[in-house]
């Protein structure tokens, strides 16, 4: 089967979208796929492992967000490639311009799409002040993925609640989470000594885009309230953006270490005892998976991931969707009670450990097939 991957964002760029589709095409690429991808040239100069064609495009910087980008239309480029190697689906990651280009552009040429509804753009409205734009922003996504075969989505959820807006085809593709990467078995003594913590002294993580859709007025308020019951207590926060200084200024205790490798960051999970994240504009939040593999105690709202593999106070703590209060005091609560976020972090790490990638890339090759199957009435693919 011949793929092409329509993204704006790919490796190196630090976030769920690109890091989702990374593991999934590294599981296509294995499976003996001829994947194509499409996206934004990055910053540094680099090409994605194991494509059988990588097109890049121009981009345009994101005002306030330097390092994020979008592509600029490309249909001459993608039509040039396609007619040479015309793939049998395409997988439509990101509703940017280059994301509709490549929709219309397949349309045109009959090339079935699958899209992925990998960000809540209609949320981040809220977050920065233009809730009147939630609504119409709701109107063009709604639009855009009724234009393709399926859309993917992480979480039965948010499946139920695109389809009550009127988003048709809707299907569940999970997360997976390298456990054999993300582990207590990479905890790191000497690590904590440089943060300046015994072994017995807390370590509170955050890790995410240190920017105002992720909450994080709440995160210090969080932090703040543990810190006062648990005065030993440090927090850790692995990421950056444009709330880091703001942060700083308000945590002037805590660690900020911006962002780190793979290998680094699987050490961070590792050397803290809790994880506590207070999103509540993620779609999924593969960050919530990382944590539970290496063994932390989560405290989080229950939405997205935290609703889809915690069970509450077994695997970690999960609060009422919105209720700030509670969140801090769960927090709060956790953070004085060492013998249970270890026990939390535990049992999580046995629930998120067969959550293999191989796995969701199954499902995602399944869906690609049945979406062929109802276009063609059987499959007519270039290699499977």
């Amino acid at each position: 089967m011949r793929i092409a991957m329509v993204s704006e964002t790919w490796a190196p760029d630090i976030n769920g979208v690109a890091h989702t589709l990374g593991h999934i095409s590294r599981e296509l690429i294995q499976r003996g796929m001829q994947v194509q991808l499409i996206r934004p040239t990055p910053q540094i100069p680099t090409q994605a492992e194991g494509m059988e064609h990588e097109l890049q495009v121009r981009g345009i910087r994101v005002p306030r967000y330097t390092d994020v980008q979008i592509g600029v239309p490309s249909r001459r480029a993608m039509a040039a490639l396609w007619r040479h190697a015309r793939p049998d689906v395409i997988y439509v990651a990101t509703e940017g311009p280059l994301g509709w280009s490549a929709l219309n552009l397949a349309r045109h040429l009959g090339i079935p799409v699958v899209s992925g509804f990998h960000t809540n753009f209609d949320h981040y409205a809220g977050d920065y002040g233009v809730g009147w734009m939630k609504r119409p922003v709701c109107t063009v996504l709604r639009h855009f993925h009724n234009r393709t075969q399926a859309t993917l989505v992480p979480t039965a959820q948010r499946a139920a609640e695109l389809r009550m807006l009127g988003f048709k085809n809707v299907e569940v593709l999970g997360r997976g989470i390298d456990a054999d990467h993300f582990g207590p078995h990479r905890r790191d003594s000497e690590l904590r000594r440089t943060w300046g913590v015994t072994e017995q002294q807390p370590v509170a993580l955050h890790v995410g885009r240190l920017a105002q859709e992720k909450n994080l007025t709440l995160l210090a308020e969080a932090f703040e309230a543990m810190q006062r019951c648990q005065p030993d207590l440090l927090p850790v926060l692995v990421g950056d953006g444009p709330q880091r200084a703001a942060l700083q200024k308000r945590l002037p205790n805590a660690i900020f270490t911006g962002f780190v490798d793979s290998d680094t960051l699987a050490r961070h999970y590792a050397s803290a005892d809790m994880f506590v994240f207070p999103s509540m504009s993620e779609t999924y939040g593969n960050v919530v998976n990382e944590a539970m593999a290496s063994a932390l105690g989560v405290v989080a709202f229950d939405y997205a991931a935290a609703a889809e593999v915690i069970e509450h106070d077994r695997t970690g703590i999960v609060v009422p969707f919105g209720d700030e209060r509670a969140f801090i005091d769960a927090a709060v609560a956790l953070c004085q009670q060492p013998v249970r976020y270890s026990q939390l972090g535990n049992a999580a790490r046995l629930r998120v450990e067969s959550q293999r990638w191989s796995h969701i890339a199954d499902q995602y090759l399944d869906i690609l097939r049945q979406t062929l199957e109802t276009v063609h009435g059987k499959p007519q693919l270039s290699r499977i």
